[in-house]
This record gives C-alpha cells, structure tokens and sequence, in this order.
C-alpha cells in the first residue's frame, strides 16, 4: 500500500516527466521549422562586401580642421529609378553650425548615410582634406563622427553604458554628459547612478524613461565620443518644435568650435547656424543664412518658412541668425 505522500509525489514526477517532454517536443519541432529560414540568414552573412576597404589613416589633428566636400554626388537605392540625391555638391566650413532642411524624403538622411559611408555613391565622390573617403581606413574615417540619428536605440542595459557604448568608461566624462545635456537631475534621482539598467528587459529593477529623457542620454553619446564632426540627424523629431529649438540651441552651446551638421525638417530649430541649405527633391536648391534665404521670396525656404510659421510660438519667433 502506498500512504497519500508517495501517491502525491508520483503524480507529481508523472506529471512534470510529461511537461517536459513536451517541452522538448515542442523545441525539437521549432528547431525543424526554423532551420530553413536559418540557413538564409547563414547564406546572408557570407555574403562577400562590396565596400570598398581604403588602408589610409585620417589624421588626428588636435585643431579639429577636416575638410569635407560633396563633389557631384548622386545616389540611388536599389531597385529605385528614382536618384535620392542628384548632382550634389556642398562644402562644410570647418568650426561652423550648418543645417540641412528640407520637406520629408529630400534626401537629408541619404546625404548624411552617404558622409559616413553606411552607403556609396551612385556617382560623384566626398573627399576629407581633399581625398577620397573611399581611401581611408572605415573605422578610422568614422572615428571623426559623433551621430546621432533620428531612429537611435537605447539598451536594456546599464546607462553609463549606454552613453559610452562600452562595458568600460569613464565616469566622470559620461556623467558630464548626462549633465550638459540636461539629465543631470534625473540621475541624481537614480539609486544606482550609472549602473541604473534601463527598461526592464533584462532587469526587473530597471528604470523606463521618457522620449525627452532618451533624446538626452542619445545626445549625451555624441557629447562622450567627443569627434571633432557632430551631427545631428532629427533625433527630437518626436518633440514639439519649441522643445526642439531649445534642445538644439543648448546642443550648439555644448559643442563649442567643433563642427556641427543639424538635420531637421522644421526651419525654426536651426536659425542658430551660420549656414543653411535647403534641399528638394533630393537636390540642393539654396544655400545662405536665414535672413539672406527669407529674403528670397520666390525660394523654397521663405515657401517653406510661412507654411510651417503657425506651429511656432512667440519664444522663437525673433530671428536668431546674430547669435550665430
């Protein structure tokens, strides 16, 4: 006879017994319906690159002066007949503040994708200090780019890491970061400071912050990288244009004499600089400041300004060309 424990403790181990074989029938029969699309994905990494591998060094200059020139570029994706950017040509001043603006699909994002070599021309080349981009070394030429694009990822991982892209950092320089930025408060509120793992991906304890609160940990990135090219392609897309104003007139601050490229598609965020260039349908139709380019009345740019001066509240509605 068996007493009621032992009877229990066999239902219990038939009961689990038979949980996980089904368990591994299951895994077993995902593996076998999986394995087809895993040999694309295999057959996809071995597919050789096409880039082409430059050996140069870019050197390292402490006075930040790099020169960077479009010289007729043209690009078309594949599988399009359309160019998403045609006869390029535009030179950026060293030290200086530029916009790129332009309605949605002019070929901003294309032009900035095309500096860092995440794509190549259909025609045309860009130089750096007067030679092929192609010519350098990838991770090299990079290394002089602080980007941040407009679809940038957080991690569910510890923020300091975040900001450093790395397992090791400096501290010190990322919470200078988070606090040039306007984070600072927010991290003197974290019990765990920099090692505060962000959403709860793989952290119950983690911590979800806000879109505002995101763009600026993003920002803080290019901050610690601290490349002598910052660009900033529409990462406060999702805000407001006054919120975007202020967080890239504070952004033009924080950067000093590096060269910065801002890309957006509101006119009133970018009047700080000391050049504009307009685009359209993947070509480049006006250049100059803002006062010169709204002068201009037959010109995409005072076409574009009137149709978008009604979101724009009084707190940005002077003229800042000045300040630049």
């Amino acid at each position: 006879m068996y007493d009621i424990g032992e009877v229990v403790r066999l239902v219990g181990a038939i009961t689990a017994f038979y949980g996980a074989t089904v368990g591994v029938m299951v895994s077993l029969s995902n593996l076998k319906d999986n394995a087809p699309f895993l040999g694309m994905l295999f057959d996809f990494f071995d597919l050789p690159s096409t880039k082409y591998k430059g050996t140069l060094t870019t050197e390292k200059r402490a006075d930040g002066e790099y020169s960077l020139e479009f010289h007729n570029v043209s690009f078309k994706y594949p599988g399009s007949d359309k160019f998403a950017l045609e006869n390029l040509n535009l030179a950026f001043k060293i030290g200086e503040r530029i916009a790129i603006v332009g309605m949605n699909g002019s070929g901003k994002t294309t032009m900035i994708k095309l500096l860092c070599r995440l794509y190549e021309p259909t025609s045309g080349y860009i130089s750096l200090n007067g030679i092929d981009i192609k010519k350098y070394a990838y991770d090299e030429y990079i290394d002089i780019f602080s980007v941040v694009f407009q679809d940038f990822t957080l991690s569910g991982l510890p923020l300091g890491q975040n900001v450093a892209t790395s397992i090791n950092y400096d501290e010190i320089a990322v919470r200078s970061a988070l606090f040039k930025t306007g984070f600072g408060e927010r991290l003197n509120r974290l019990e765990n400071g920099l090692n505060t793992t962000l959403f709860k991906d793989y952290d119950m304890d983690g911590v979800t912050v806000s879109g505002g609160e995101a763009q600026k940990i993003a920002l803080a990135r290019a901050i610690y990288k601290n490349a002598p090219i910052v660009i900033l392609d529409e990462p406060t897309a999702a805000l407001d244009p006054i919120a975007e104003y202020e967080i890239y007139s504070k952004f033009n601050e924080i950067v000093g004499n590096k060269t910065a490229i801002f890309i957006s598609h509101r006119l009133s965020s970018c009047r700080f600089c000391h050049d504009i260039a307009v685009f359209n349908e993947g070509k480049l139709v006006q250049q100059g400041t803002h006062d010169v380019l709204l002068s201009n009345t037959t010109g995409k740019y005072h076409e574009m300004w009137y149709a978008q001066a009604h979101h724009y509240g009084e707190g940005v509605s002077t003229p800042l060309s000045a300040q630049a």
